[in-house]
């Protein structure tokens, strides 16, 4: 179906691809894997003619290709239908007409197959990060391609959203579709991966059928070494309590010193929002301790103030300032620790920046380089290492891990327990159940904005954690 030959390109210099050359067939799911930065991304770009390549050719035969992309790209202030049915809406009537009843009913069929019932005509602005990614899925369904090609599509979907696209995905390969999939969640691909190439350093360092490989030898010919992860022993138990919440519809809930508390739930639950009124980014009504005193938090500038730090899922819209560096990016949540008298001082903040990159492992050329030429990962680090700046008691992270690959996956679950060790408060949110289970100390299911179970790590199931978030019968 598509046929990649000597593909090469750099940015600014830098080689994001060396040389590539993949082909990829009708009705089958290949998986092209490798950590952040090894050219994944890139790579796509240029087989969707996205980007132009500084060399090599890319034949698709005359086949119309889609893609679904990591960073989301919708048009905020456009309706779901708009958004899903962009470029080749349904002619009206009259000229220069669009047949609005067409879209919405092609929406509404395209978002059913994936198991959503998002309005058709809701504005895209007032989505969750989970609702975008499943209308940007069906928007590339929509297109009725010959191929499409998937980067990172389940990064904000729970389990029982991923499975749906799943039956989609093997819908498409009886069909003849072919896929391109990436994902940095090792399961995914063992389910649907026809056949798996490995990228490092932007080069192509192995093809092998999917039933050749297990994990270990995967991740070793991802990261050029073997991974170890282990759930540590328990420790003490935690007694003093660093956050408590209360109110905001119906959530009650508190995290101890020293202890790493897991929320999760599926597409809709209310896991983000909550979070995100702790942290003053969006109204909520409800009652926020710290310590045992009372908080009042209007703004994430009121929850810093009070000990409270958040990595936010959505990182392009509420995360990185895009046109800033990685020094300025890094710095923002504590300008007051790196400035002198009333002055940002440069060396102060380019000092502070260093100690970050080379702490969390972040791959940049410099503090200076701007924040939007990093891969999607080592944005995430960056965004990790801003709020671990501003010294928190308590840190709220929602899905830590999106668009991260297995070996920073790793190092970001080991820094969370060492942070945690620390006595750090960290109430961690994640679509992942297995990250959910080998990371927390507890488990708390969210369900239509309430707890509605905790659940003890050690003991709980996958399928335990998901009766207790699926919507009530009736």
């Amino acid at each position: 179906m598509i046929q990649a030959k000597d593909i090469s390109k750099s940015f600014a210099g830098v080689p994001a691809l060396a040389g590539v050359s993949l082909e990829i067939r009708a009705g089958e799911v290949h998986a092209l894997m490798g950590e952040n930065g090894a050219g994944k991304s890139t790579f796509m770009k240029i087989v969707a003619g996205q980007l132009a390549a500084d060399s090599g050719t890319v034949d698709s035969g005359g086949g119309r290709v889609a893609m679904i992309h990591q960073e989301l790209m919708p048009f905020l202030d456009l309706t779901v239908a708009e958004n899903i049915t962009m470029g080749r809406e349904p002619a009206g009537r009259f000229p220069g007409t669009v047949d609005r009843g067409a879209m919405r009913r092609e929406a509404r069929e395209l978002l059913a197959r994936l198991g959503s019932t998002i309005d058709p005509d809701r504005k895209m602005r007032g989505l969750s990060v989970a609702a975008m990614q499943m209308v940007e899925i069906a928007k590339a369904l929509g297109w009725r391609a010959d191929a499409i090609l998937m980067d990172e599509p389940t990064s904000a979907l729970a389990g029982h959203e991923a499975d749906l696209l799943f039956e989609v995905i093997r819908d498409l390969r009886r069909r003849g579709v072919a896929v391109v999939y990436t994902s940095h969640k090792m399961d995914e691909i063992f389910r649907i991966a026809d056949r798996v190439t490995v990228l490092r350093d932007g080069r192509s360092v192995a093809t092998h059928a999917a039933s050749e490989l297990d994990e270990r030898r995967l991740i070793a010919l991802m990261v050029g070494r073997e991974l170890t992860s282990q759930r540590p022993a328990g420790g003490a138990a935690r007694t003093e309590t660093a956050l408590s919440v209360k109110g905001f519809g119906g959530a009650e809930f508190e995290v101890r010193k020293g202890e790493i508390v897991g929320m999760i739930g599926l597409m809709g639950a209310g896991r983000t929002e909550l979070a995100s009124a702790i942290y003053g980014l969006a109204p909520g009504q409800g009652e926020v301790r710290v310590n045992g005193r009372v908080a009042t938090i209007g703004s994430p500038a009121d929850a810093i103030r009070h000990g409270i730090a958040m990595v936010t899922e959505d990182r392009k819209g509420s995360g990185i300032v895009p046109r800033m560096s990685v020094r300025e990016n890094l710095t923002l949540a504590s300008l007051g620790a790196v400035s002198r008298g009333p002055w940002v001082s440069r060396a102060a903040e380019a000092e502070a920046a260093r100690g970050q990159m080379s702490g969390l492992a972040i791959k940049a050329r410099g503090p200076e380089q701007e924040i939007a030429t990093l891969s999607g990962g080592n944005q995430q680090k960056v965004m990790l290492g801003r709020a671990l700046l501003a010294r928190p008691e308590v840190l709220i992270l929602d899905e830590p891990t999106r668009g991260i690959d297995v070996g920073a996956k790793t190092e970001v679950h080991e820094l969370i327990r060492r942070l945690a060790r620390e006595g750090k408060a960290i109430l961690m949110i994640s679509s992942e159940m297995p990250e959910i289970l080998a990371v927390s100390d507890r488990i708390l299911v969210v369900r239509e904005g309430r707890v509605t179970a905790e659940l003890d790590p050690r003991t709980a199931t996958q399928e335990q954690i998901l009766a207790h978030a699926m919507p009530e019968a009736g």
